[in-house]
């Protein structure tokens, strides 16, 4: 396990398949050759001359031995930190799960990063685990990275991993976190990170038990637009911030399909382990279709339109309302097939509503309002827009001053890396991951019942709803559970 202190002291370099702790041994082990030449050459080790030998012998044994102790050790230049590399001693080593299309976009920030190193992936699709290795080999110039498909194969073998980026589908995110945690594994997931309430909480109490560095992929907390509209909404330049709003996906809908898919021919395990692909979901036949991207609005693999978006506005929106520590107390239900226009209010008055469009010329969009004036940012603003050009002027400086008060820097997976070294909290750790996404989860319940529920955040129930409590949690396929 990772010494809380820091990343893990390393005297193994992993470059090219070799191993410098190796190569020092093997040179010791040379040097001790040529000091026993020597010492027999000269008659010692018993403590009596040895037999006369020739002048010309004499030399020659002690021209070989010294020839072995003379032989230069070539250190690489990385090895001792020299030319902007950093040593392995400093180095996080990084693996990674289920990584596609979006996991390669997140992987491909990581790899710039100069101490970190990317080693090994498991994904139980050879395709996309194959395109994960090519990526980083060609980054690296070698072929070191391993590959695995069998996830609990990965963690309990990969011991030397510091850290896992999880980029699976919505169904393993929780659950391959918390194995990884208890495998003294720091962690960064995408998200959404958990399928349910309970999933949420098990990955903070992993989190918190094992004393791991935990990220949440809810990347705009660590953007300049998105930092700036929290900082001022939370400085009071809105006046008293009474109303967020929180973009949700304008696809698909918050009611999911029960069905499943037609079965197909199901490929050999090393192609697609499909008990693997499944993990904690229900058993369901094979079809290609789920392993392109078609698991997206199904109920067993989903968290709906509600989550797709949800799981980053939601928490951008309770930053700004300075709730990141809760979660709503109440949810009205709207009569329309996408939670469009629902109404959430916290335990304080204030509130956050959904809205898919309308609100912003971008994606993943917040806003807050005051009594004196509002703020808004999405992904492709230049700026965030606000109700009077005044709010913006001091744009660098307010964003400056964040960075320098909370040593946070303006990238997320840097921000995860920093805390990996220094074992402090993230910008999105497991209790900011699970108290928004406890509120996506009970936004979608409110949506499924079609009524009003009302949650409490402390308990972690709703009050006196036992039908909602009851969607809680999921059951989980053995041996894929907590």
């Amino acid at each position: 396990m990772v010494p809380e202190g820091g990343v893990r002291e390393k005297i193994i370099c992993r470059r090219a398949g070799s191993c410098y702790k190796g190569r020092m041994a093997q040179s010791y082990d040379a040097l001790r050759s040529g000091r026993a030449a020597l010492s027999s050459a000269a008659g010692g080790g018993s403590g009596r001359c040895g037999p006369v030998e020739s002048r010309r012998r004499f030399l020659r044994r002690v021209a070989v031995a010294g020839g072995v102790a003379a032989t230069p050790l070539l250190i690489p230049a990385s090895v001792l930190g020299r030319n902007g590399a950093v040593p392995p001693s400093e180095r996080i080593i990084l693996g990674g799960v289920g990584i596609g299309g979006r996991g390669s976009g997140v992987l491909s920030w990581m790899l710039p990063e100069k101490d970190v190193q990317f080693v090994a992936v498991c994904d139980p699709q050879r395709q996309r685990r194959e395109a994960v290795k090519k990526m980083v080999d060609s980054r690296y110039g070698n072929t070191d990275c391993a590959l695995y498909k069998d996830i609990r194969e990965f963690l309990a073998t990969r011991t030397d991993l510091d850290a896992v980026l999880i980029a699976t589908g919505d169904r393993w995110h929780a659950l391959a976190s918390t194995w990884a945690l208890r495998s003294g594994k720091d962690v960064y997931s995408e998200k959404p990170s958990a399928m349910t309430i309970a999933e949420g909480r098990a990955v903070v109490e992993t989190a918190r038990r094992y004393g791991r560095v935990y990220q949440t992929g809810v990347q705009r907390l660590s953007e300049a637009n998105f930092v700036f509209a929290i900082e001022i909404a939370l400085a009071g330049r809105l006046g008293k911030v009474h109303t967020a709003r929180a973009h949700i996906a304008p696809w698909d809908a918050a009611e999911m399909r029960h069905d499943w898919l037609p079965a197909e021919p199901e490929p050999s395990k090393d192609e697609v382990d499909w008990d693997q692909w499944l993990g904690p979901c229900p058993w369901r036949p094979y079809n290609a279709t789920y392993t392109r991207g078609g698991w997206r609005g199904h109920y067993d693999f989903h968290t709906s339109c509600i989550g797709e978006w949800g799981a980053h506005t939601f928490a951008q929106a309770q930053a700004g309302l300075g709730l990141l520590d809760t979660s709503p107390v109440l949810y009205r239900y709207v009569a329309n097939p996408t939670g469009d226009g629902m109404e959430t209010v916290f335990a304080n008055g204030a509130k956050m509503i959904l809205h898919r469009e309308g609100w912003w010329h971008g994606s993943c969009g917040m806003r807050f309002e005051g009594p004196e004036g509002w703020v808004a940012a999405a992904d492709g603003y230049s700026r965030p827009e606000a109700s009077s050009p005044a709010l913006l002027a001091d744009f660098n400086k307010v964003v400056q001053d964040y960075m320098a008060r909370t040593q946070r820097p303006m990238s997320h997976v840097r921000d995860f890396f920093n805390c990996v070294k220094s074992r402090r909290l993230t910008v999105a750790n497991p209790v900011v991951m699970h108290r928004s996404m406890s509120a996506v989860h009970a936004a979608n319940i409110c949506m499924w019942l079609k009524r009003d529920v009302r949650y409490d955040p402390v308990k972690e129930e709703f009050i006196n709803d036992a039908e909602a409590n009851r969607l809680r949690s999921r059951a989980m396929r053995e041996p894929y559970i907590f």
